[in-house]
């Protein structure tokens, strides 16, 4: 174990920011587990579903020990001989992929954990496209050596086929399965132990001689690898050198941080091996925070982009990624990019213009807080007491840059709730403000023809767990409807638009002309709206320009087909009219609505739905009925496979075709078949489900306005 040595806030280039991410049971708590066991920060280590009942330090919420998954991402820090590393535990559900994302949004580097039996899986590799839209550097820990099964050299095969990365072992398993041993260090040819009752004790000693020709033919691909993007490694391999440990950790150190070359890992938490090794990885190849470009964007010079500088003296500058709402009321959790902030200061919030004074900073190790005075640029902390939203950027008020935020993924799942007491109405209203303003993919709102107040979210666990929340922290037992799935409507071909909106009651009447024509976006352009003013001339004032964008939006909010939201819609104004005494921003605004209600079904009007990426995986003898499952549930199979008797099969399934499948799948299988699903794309539904739709929304309006 590394002895825990007091750490200098001051040395930045002993600062590492990471984050462990993966597909859903790979083990990632029970690595942060260990890492928190021996970097001295815990004294007992304790299991996911332990027999103890305590759970995992990082899962703190009851919920999450209940059903032995991560729901929240949880911060902690810790010493590594004389570095401090900041920790992030990412959930593995698909459900719960912001936390995924503000996690990355702030962090320098990351740890990929990878089942050594399973291989990459569908979340693995949502979780590779987060880390690469953030620009995130990792290592990989091929997981669960252990296990039956175990291949971390099929896996590092999936790694570079379906993620297209150059994954190379940094260190050689000694045995697989129930006769996994240790590891060989590929750098300098040494076979690492793992010993005593928590494998704390390393004992080193030579390579095992059966296994030199293995480990050798290994360190060869790794130099190679290395040589292909490095100069100095590459100038000693046309040289015929061979390169030394010492020349080997700074080249594998620039070909991560660069990602050119991704170092694998091998290990078994649960058991106790490799974790020490992927922590001296971790201080050797990761990003200390002043060698991740970061960009802000400056809002007095026209939103240029600037390089932020982790430099203490520099303005500050931070990022609120998360809120909580603890027991002493909101917890924010904030990046320092630049400058340092102390208890008591002033910061200014950028995007609400609001100034406020910082209370308490605290440093956080998962539910328990340590007070601190200062945090400086690279720190991860939490501070009380500072009102914002999250992605709110701070500074300290003599500059004034943004950062952009995380990316939030659209809601694919709506429930009706509603208080089932009168009395818990103020705890119901409590808890969907507190969770909204927390999770950007928790959105609440009211359906004016229905009156009741609807929930959406990423998924049935999603929903589920917040309405579990509702019940134990707020006392509120809520009555929920049957999911809706969150369907919209688009359409397929160009149409006209032209109206002249005319009113004449006693005095000043409503006078609008509009001409323009609406189209379908290309989704590759990923645009829910947009307005174009093509005016020339002055046909329609350039004062009820706006009021024809606000009409547009106001009725694509609703389509005709089902009432669902249009989106990839552009609409172009280039023609109209106005009266000198009659014309208004109203009358513009209800010209620009009725405009598109008559021309919407010239438009070729689509229902969207929700298709979702499933990965079934399940003993071969049930290849046959889970496929027809799929099929029944019109799906289509994208990949299929098999693995020491297991098969994988990947398909796009649409997301009302999923309501029940666990169920299904479990009575096919008996109980042994495994899923994950994740929203892929909205596509349209087939001719003939749209127009039972159509059919069944116009019988319900009908029922509804009698």
């Amino acid at each position: 174990m590394a002895d825990a040595k007091p750490f200098k806030v001051s040395d930045i280039n002993k600062i590492r920011n990471i984050g462990i991410s993966a597909h859903i049971d790979s083990g990632k708590t029970t690595l942060s587990e260990r890492i928190l066991f021996y970097g001295g920060k815990i004294h007992a280590i304790h299991e996911v579903k332990g027999k103890d009942g305590v759970g995992a330090t990082m899962d703190s919420m009851d919920l999450e020990r209940e059903k032995g998954i991560t729901i929240q991402s949880a911060a902690t820090y810790l010493n590594w001989g004389d570095y401090n590393i900041n920790l992030i535990d990412t959930p593995g559900h698909v459900d719960f992929t912001v936390e995924v994302e503000r996690a990355l949004r702030v962090l320098d580097g990351a740890v990929l954990v990878m089942c050594s039996v399973a291989g990459v899986q569908s979340q693995t590799i949502t979780v590779d496209r987060q880390m690469r839209r953030y620009g995130v550097p990792r290592l990989v820990f091929i997981n669960k050596m252990d296990r039956a099964g175990a291949n971390p050299f099929r896996g590092i095969d999936m790694l570079r086929d379906k993620l297209g990365i150059n994954a190379h072992l940094i260190n050689f398993p000694i045995g697989a399965e129930d006769q996994f041993n240790g590891v060989v260090d590929l750098l300098n040819r040494k076979a690492y132990y793992y010993d005593g009752e928590n494998g704390e004790n390393i004992r080193v000693e030579d390579c095992p001689a059966e296994l030199k020709a293995k480990v050798e033919e290994a360190r060869d691909n790794l130099v190679a690898a290395i040589a292909d993007h490095d100069d100095e490694i590459a100038n000693l391999y046309l040289e015929g050198k061979e390169p030394t440990e010492a020349q080997l950790i700074p080249a594998i150190a620039r070909v991560t941080k660069s990602h050119k070359v991704v170092p694998v890992f091998c290990g078994s938490a649960v058991k106790n091996k490799g974790v020490q090794t992927l922590l001296d990885g971790v201080i050797r190849y990761l990003n200390n925070p002043s060698e991740k470009t970061n960009i802000a964007l400056d809002q007095k010079n026209n939103e240029a982009k600037i390089e932020l500088k982790s430099d203490q003296d520099a303005p500050f500058v931070g990022l609120a990624f998360k809120l909580e709402d603890g027991r002493y009321g909101q917890l924010t959790y904030m990046r320092v990019y630049q400058g340092k902030i102390a208890k008591g200061d002033f910061i200014y919030n950028v995007n609400s213009g609001k100034k406020v004074k910082i209370p308490r900073i605290v440093r956080m190790h998962a539910a328990d807080m340590h007070d601190v005075e200062t945090a400086v640029a690279g720190d991860i902390v939490a501070l009380f007491g500072v009102e914002c939203a999250s992605g709110d950027t701070f500074t300290d008020g003599s500059i004034e840059y943004s950062m952009t935020s995380m990316h939030v993924p659209a809601a694919v799942i709506s429930l009706a709730v509603a208080p089932k007491s009168r009395d818990a109405q103020v705890n119901f209203s409590k808890a969907l403000n507190r969770f909204s303003k927390e999770d950007p993919t928790f959105r609440v709102h009211r359906d004016e023809e229905s009156g009741e107040t609807l929930i959406s979210g990423m998924g049935e666990l999603h929903l589920e767990i917040y309405v579990e929340r509702m019940k134990r922290e707020y006392n509120c037992e809520v009555t929920v409807g049957k999911p809706q799935v969150a369907y919209r409507e688009t359409f397929m071909k160009r149409a006209e638009l032209a109206y002249t909106h005319k009113k004449q009651t006693g005095g000043s009447g409503q006078f609008a002309k509009i001409g323009g024509f609406m189209e379908p976006i290309p989704a590759e352009e990923n645009k829910n709206y947009e307005f174009v003013d093509e005016v020339v001339g002055g046909s329609i004032p350039r004062e009820f320009i706006p009021a024809c964008d606000k009409g547009f939006q106001e009725q694509l909010k609703k389509g005709q087909l089902i009432g669902a939201p249009v989106v990839n819609v552009r609409c172009v104004v280039n023609d109209g009219a106005s009266h000198p005494v009659d014309s208004s921003e109203m009358a513009f605004r209800v010209c620009a609505m009725t405009a598109i209600r008559e021309a919407y079904s010239s438009a070729q009007p689509v229902i969207l739905e929700p298709i979702m990426k499933v990965e079934v995986s399940a003993p071969e003898e049930f290849q046959g009925s889970v496929v027809g499952q799929l099929n029944q549930r019109r799906g289509v199979i994208l990949e299929s496979g098999t693995n020491d008797k297991y098969f994988t099969v990947s398909a796009n399934v649409p997301f009302s075709e999923m309501f029940g499948y666990s169920t299904t799948l479990r009575s096919a299988t008996q109980g042994k078949g495994e899923f994950s699903m994740e929203f892929a794309k909205y596509e349209p539904v087939p001719r003939n489900v749209q127009e039972e739709m159509v059919k069944k929304y116009k019988e319900q309006r009908a029922a509804e306005n009698k």
